[in-house]
């Protein structure tokens, strides 16, 4: 039982829709500490209205409300659950703080006798209020940047003339340094003072002297009730002082910090941490150093709550923050908690790591026309990867090929800058693309020096990258032939990719594949153990790395391999990656209910990904995890170590699925829809050539490869006209054209990012209503979960539209059509899982825009509204386990569901917010109503025409 006997329920907070600065860690955060506090037999009810994660699945909490995170949702669950004794506020991200301290300031809990935990109000209050802040850390001997608050545009220009430029200015009670920038002169202050005093729900700006340059570093530290403190991670950014953590390329561990001012950092983290207040939980810590030999520490500032970096720092330690902290909230000590790692060390052990772990934040700018590309002090990354490897060059290349922007890695892929001009401006002003640019300059022969003049990174990575660069000009000499062992396997040592090797070596990349697997260079698998392998680990957690092979005493040559193949069938799920705009978490949610299906069928599952914020990743949800890029190099050499009997690719979005073609040429069995249904969906032609077998109609369309086909096709279409290449989610590049000037223009455009892709040219339906239905098909058998009817008209991405479940003005005749369409679709593309189709309706007639044999944006959504384990059923069907009319269909739903996108424009202040077919949104949220004369359809809906742009 946990040690305070008085909580038996308790309320936790999520952290809504996902947007910029808040994204899916948080879900992670409480996902973990739900499960956590269920272990303890604690009842838990959740609030939170995001229907695309894991965390509202009916099975992680004992009740789950998808309702908006204000207080008056909070007043409604407090009374239909008197029996609530505590809130935990520390998992939802700054939203869930902010509402618990509403709620607080409101006498809410008070009221309720709600007893708040894991966090100290006046703790929060500390850290946020920044003046409060810097007058506790004067007062403990923290020294801090020249600082002060101002309430008055006023008394900002006044600081601003005493401290001089460059300065800092930051909104207090934000999140993702919404309002914050570094400003160099007087008209850029003006601006930033007025928009940060806007922005801060108090209308506060604190405004620093700017450290730039100096280094910067993250702490992740835990604190029970008898003030035992454990630091799980110490994270070092790469990038200085300037720009936002969540936008800096991050190492753990810190590198660059020499033991004395390590051991002096620890111990300012923790007294920082015991005088704001006394509570038990998570707490992350960030300081600036000095890039001298004095280096100085100040401390930047403190989050009494679990942060962004937490799940990050368990996926990079092993050691589930989220997990402690919700136990830790409940009143039990350290030292009574198990390392859940190797299950034989107590949680009060310090990880200690024997790799290196490199994030890399994953930007989606090309969604945001005229956006600001620099990065600074305001976060505008939408995912991130972690790369794991025994070294930092290793992790760093593995990081790199995990982002997913057709990179293979760094440099040795043609893919460089080579103007001199553009690489400096883009090491000036921090560019999204820098980590490659370095590597672009040193290559170009610009002196490191001049580099770190310009970067203010240090030195020591910066000459791990000319190493890097010196290892490739070495291997350029060679031919496959003539290359020797040990140069090959430094290559693999440093994270080379065979692509990249192959480009060296002018050769083939399976060449390069056959010649490693002659010369015995295999990749090996160690354990993420949390304990640098002291103590032997419970939790099948891998990365892979390559070493050179040891002769034991008795002759026998090997390398170690910790990752013991058992004779068990497998599946492998490829998850989906980085998240980005158009493949967002709904993927991890279905990843996540795929895994546990797989494992209900007597599987063995193993889970391949890179992305750690999610829920996928963490180390027992899979059989077996393997955190590695989704990429081909690293999933073959996994299917060859584990020989699985097939692998799911229709649950990981794009990512997943564009790696079935290689799968299927390599003879590796792919669950459910085969890759030639996949391809035949992608084919327009060959798609459309099915769909007229059929008699189901479609929008005119053609195919063109270049500008000039493209103008004769449009003479056939007339205008408007829908541009888009294929093989691309989230409508990437799609766009509506009405001249044959802005077709030009688009097309010669599109070619230019994505070369050598066949464009889709449709007529397009003006003033249509778009719908879509989501189905599982068994290659026989096809069951409808979901027909939702967009409110804004045909034109609007499916992702960016409010969607109602069910349709609301569709009559019979039209929704006849969908089902009768749906059903043929499915059953002639061999569908054996999921499929979403698209439909356009004009005049009655139900016209197919695309279908999708693979799950899709809005099936956790379905899920949630109709309270159905769809995608359960589904990786069942996939597997070959069951048949869809094995099933019992039981949707409950009273009303209506909407399902509402979220924006996060904001961060993006002079970008065109006109939504078309390019996907923007960056989260949802889900809302029920009763009626469609409830306002919230009735406002939905009188504004569906204002947003469409071509």
């Amino acid at each position: 039982m946990p040690k305070n006997k008085n909580i038996k329920s308790i309320l936790l907070i999520g952290s809504g829709p996902i947007i910029i600065g808040q994204a899916c860690e948080f879900d992670y955060s409480g996902s973990q500490a739900l499960r956590s506090l269920r272990e303890d037999g604690i009842e838990t009810i959740l609030i939170n209205s995001n229907p695309a994660t894991i965390m509202t699945d009916p099975t992680m909490a004992d009740h789950v409300y998808l309702l908006p995170l204000t207080t008056k949702s909070i007043i409604n669950i407090l009374k239909e659950h008197p029996q609530i004794d505590a809130v935990l506020p520390t998992m939802g991200g700054q939203t869930a703080l902010n509402l618990c301290i509403e709620a607080d300031e409101k006498g809410i809990w008070e009221d309720f006798g709600v007893e708040i935990i894991g966090v100290n109000i006046d703790a929060i209050n500390i850290t946020e209020d920044r003046e409060k802040f810097r007058e506790l850390m004067l007062k403990i001997g923290v020294g801090m940047a020249p600082q002060a608050t101002a309430t008055s545009f006023l008394k900002g220009k006044e600081i601003a003339q005493e401290y001089g430029f460059p300065l800092c200015i930051r909104a207090s009670f934000t999140l993702g340094g919404a309002g914050a920038s570094i400003v160099y002169d007087e008209k850029e202050f003006d601006e930033a003072l007025t928009r940060g005093l806007e922005i801060s729900p108090i209308h506060e700006v604190m405004i620093d002297k700017a450290m730039m340059g100096w280094k910067e570093y993250e702490l992740e530290l835990l604190r029970d009730r008898n003030d035992n403190v454990v630091i799980i991670c110490t994270i070092e950014n790469m990038d200085p002082m300037g720009i936002h953590t969540g936008d800096s390329i991050t190492v753990a561990p810190a590198m660059t910090l020499s033991d004395k001012t390590f051991q002096k950092m620890r111990d300012m983290a923790i007294h920082m941490m015991r005088s704001i207040g006394d509570f038990a939980g998570g707490c992350n810590v960030q300081f600036a150093v000095s890039p001298d030999e004095d280096e100085e520490i100040i401390a930047i500032e403190i989050n009494p709550r679990v942060s962004r970096s937490s799940a990050l720092a368990s996926k990079a330690t092993g050691y589930p923050i989220a997990k402690i902290a919700a136990k830790l909230a409940l009143g039990y000590t350290l030292d009574e908690l198990s390392n859940q790692i190797t299950k034989s060390t107590s949680a009060l052990f310090e990880p200690t790591l024997d790799y290196v772990i490199v994030k890399i934040p994953r930007w989606n700018f090309d969604k945001f026309e005229g956006s600001d590309r620099t990065l600074g002090l305001q976060m505008k990354a939408v995912g991130e990867v972690m790369g794991i490897g025994r070294s930092f060059q290793e992790a760093l290349h593995k990081a790199t090929q995990s982002l997913e922007i057709k990179r293979n890695g760094l440099g040795a892929d043609g893919k460089g800058y080579k103007n001199y001009d553009q690489i400096i401006e883009k090491l000036t002003n921090a560019s999204w693309d820098r980590v490659f640019v370095l590597y672009d300059a040193i290559q170009m022969g610009i002196p490191l020096s001049r580099i770190h003049d310009i970067t203010k990174i240090d030195m020591w990575y910066l000459k791990q990258y000319e190493e890097l660069f010196e290892l490739e000009k070495e291997i350029s000499t060679y031919t496959i032939d003539t290359i020797q062992k040990e140069l090959l396997l430094e290559a693999k040592q440093k994270g080379y990719g065979d692509r990249q090797i192959a480009h060296m070596l002018k050769c083939l990349e399976s060449e390069v594949h056959n010649k490693r697997r002659e010369l015995k260079i295999n990749r090996v698998y160690k354990l993420v153990d949390t304990c640098a392998a002291e103590f032997k680990a419970q939790t099948p957690y891998y990365y892979s790395t390559f070493e050179s092979e040891v002769e034991t005493a008795d002759g026998q040559v090997s390398v170690a391999n910790e990752s013991i193949v058992t004779d068990k069938k497998k599946i492998i799920v490829l998850g989906s990656g980085p998240n980005r705009i158009g493949q967002g978490i709904e993927f991890d949610y279905c990843c996540v209910h795929g895994v546990l299906a797989a494992a209900e069928c007597g599987y063995e599952t193993i889970m391949i990904n890179c992305n750690p914020e999610t829920v996928s990743t963490d180390f027992d949800i899979a059989d077996k995890l393997y955190f590695e890029p989704v990429f081909w190099e690293h999933i073959y050499d996994i299917i060859q170590h584990e020989k699985p009997e097939g692998v799911i690719v229709q649950l990981g979005g794009q990512t997943a699925l564009k790696l079935a073609e290689k799968l299927e040429r390599y003879g590796v069995k792919i669950m459910g829809t085969s890759f030639q249904s996949l391809d035949l969906a992608e084919d327009r032609g060959s798609f459309s050539t099915l769909l007229k077998e059929n008699n189901i109609p479609y929008p005119k369309f053609d195919v063109a490869t270049n500008a000039e086909e493209a103008l004769k096709v449009a003479e056939e279409l007339n205008f408007p006209i829908l541009v888009r290449p294929s093989y691309v989610l989230g409508g990437q590049g799609m766009k509506i054209v009405i001249n044959k000037q802005e077709l030009e223009e688009h097309v010669i455009d599109l070619l230019k990012s994505i070369p050598g892709n066949k464009l889709l040219l449709d007529h397009y339906l003006d003033g249509a209503i778009e719908a879509e239905a989501d189905a599982i098909c068994d290659g026989e058998n096809v069951y409808i979960i979901g027909i939702m009817e967009h409110i804004e008209p045909c034109g609007i991405h499916s992702g960016d539209s409010n969607a109602t479940l069910p349709p609301f003005n569709l009559g019979e005749f039209v929704m006849q059509q969908i089902k009768d369409h749906t059903k043929k679709i499915a059953l002639a593309l061999n569908t054996v899982g999921l499929i979403n189709i698209q439909f356009a309706i004009k005049d009655d007639i139900v016209y197919i825009i695309e279908a999708n044999p693979r799950a899709s944006r809005t099936v956790p959504f379905i899920a949630k509204a109709y309270k159905e384990p769809y995608v359960n059923y589904a990786t069942k069907v996939m597997l070959g386990d069951k048949k869809v009319t094995d099933f019992n269909f039981n949707p409950q739903l009273e009303g209506y569901a909407i399902k509402q996108p979220v924006f996060s424009f904001n961060k993006f202040p002079n970008v065109n917010k006109k939504l078309g077919p390019e996907m923007k949104s960056t989260g949802e949220s889900i809302l029920f109503i009763e009626s469609l004369k409830e306002d919230e359809f009735y406002d939905l809906y009188s504004r569906r025409k204002m947003y469409l742009s071509k």
